[in-house]
């Protein structure tokens, strides 16, 4: 089991529906993705209490980055974690508009590298490795070096074509940056994918070193790039014991990337899941089911044939407990339901039941080494609110209480 830092606070993020919103899944969104709508959710989830919303990618969503900015001018805490796209916009181009992001924003930019989301998207979007899974793993782990080359070796807005830069360089290894990439302060990086001659000209960001990397997969080599990358590895919700051993493996390789490079990075670990909470846990279970009362049979079988396609391990592993679950009524443990999963593809495992059986759960997870969750549920605004003024507060004190008999316990 991963020691969770006695200082390590438990964090929340929720999710905007860039796609449409409403009660049911499996047929047309009841709510459009407006501007009115997508900012009143934004702020509905920051008066919950939740620190930042995740914005997602896809053909069927607005486009992160211009919902990104319109969420940060409608909030004052709020922060967008935006999905970007490595191989479908240059990095240094990308760490440009991400630190404009956190500039405008005062320092609550936030990054989501999306390596997949499908391979129909990815082919729609002319990306070369559509059908590469691990190479875009390795593109991606070059792409985040670059970014942050970008980041911490920017002149400002002051410098021009004409200025000069340095030739000091360094070349990657077959899974991203080698040794010699992490040695101080190079001006020029080659990579099988990137190049890089800093310093560069952009915007400083407020955060620093650099805003933050989430990263997600539940590949090797997905576990391998953050471990030397992301600052938050996001899973998606599965059952406790299957965590663990998601955990334990990137512990794993925390150890390895430690020995070959003498680095120990720290590394947070996410989870994404839907909440669903009534007063009662009978009223929440028939809740659960009314979302996928209205999914067409046809809307299943065609959901199933394309989840069969995927490449992405974590939606072979949804995929795998849905079909594990589905003669106990996808049920895979208390208040756990896989119910979504039949036409939701991502982390589709629904926490049902009262606010204190919820906060339980939650809490189960974080004695895991969770202790940031990225959280959804149906319709978005409605379910927000609830949450923050059921859950929120249980599950603060309860995490507080959990430190302070940490704290006794070291000392």
């Amino acid at each position: 089991m991963t020691t969770v830092s006695e200082q390590e606070e438990m964090k929340f993020g929720w999710f905007l529906p860039t796609a449409g919103d409403g009660k049911y899944v499996g047929v047309a969104p009841e709510r459009e993705p407006s501007l009115d709508y997508l900012v009143q959710v934004a702020q509905t989830a920051e008066t919950a209490g939740f620190e930042f919303v995740l914005i997602p990618t896809g053909g069927a969503c607005l486009d992160a980055w211009v919902v990104g900015s319109a969420v940060m001018s409608h909030t004052k805490t709020l922060r967008p974690l935006v999905a970007i796209r490595p191989g479908l916009v240059t990095p240094v181009l990308a760490a440009r508009m991400g630190a404009a992001l956190d500039q405008l924003s005062g320092g609550r930019a936030m990054m989501n590298v999306v390596t997949g989301s499908s391979v129909r998207d990815l082919e729609e979007l002319g990306d070369p490795l559509a059908h590469a899974h691990d190479e875009r793993y390795v593109r991606a782990s070059e792409y985040m070096e670059v970014m942050k080359r970008s980041w911490t070796q920017s002149t400002g807005l002051n410098l021009t074509e004409f200025a000069g830069s340095g030739s000091k360089s360094v070349t990657s290894g077959s899974t991203g940056p080698s040794a010699e990439a992490f040695s101080e302060a190079p001006s020029e990086y080659n990579g099988q994918y990137y190049n890089f001659k800093g310093p560069v000209g952009m915007p400083e960001t407020v955060q620093k070193p650099h805003p933050p990397f989430y990263l997600g997969g539940s590949s090797p080599i997905a576990k391998r790039v953050a471990v030397e990358h992301a600052d938050t590895f996001l899973m998606w919700g599965e059952p406790h014991d299957w965590i663990q051993e998601q955990i334990e493996e990137i512990e794993v390789i925390r150890e390895q990337v430690k020995e070959e490079t003498g680095q120990d990075r720290q590394l947070r670990y996410g989870m994404r899941a839907q909440v669903l909470i009534r007063d009662t846990e009978e009223e929440a279970w028939a809740a659960a089911w009314e979302i996928i009362s209205k999914v067409p049979p046809e809307a299943i079988e065609k959901a199933k044939a394309a989840f069969a396609e995927t490449d992405a391990t974590n939606q072979r592993r949804q995929n795998e407990l849905r079909e594990l679950s589905e003669k106990q009524q996808f049920v895979v443990g208390p208040n756990l339901w896989t119910g979504l999963s039949v036409v939701r593809s991502g982390g589709a495992i629904l926490i049902v039941g009262t606010a204190e059986q919820v906060a339980e759960r939650l809490m189960e997870y974080g004695d895991l080494g969770v202790t940031t969750f990225i959280l959804s549920g149906y319709p978005h605004l409605e379910e927000a609110e609830i949450f923050g003024k059921t859950v929120m507060p249980i599950i603060r004190e309860k995490w507080k209480t959990r430190q302070k008999r940490q704290s006794i316990t070291a000392n």
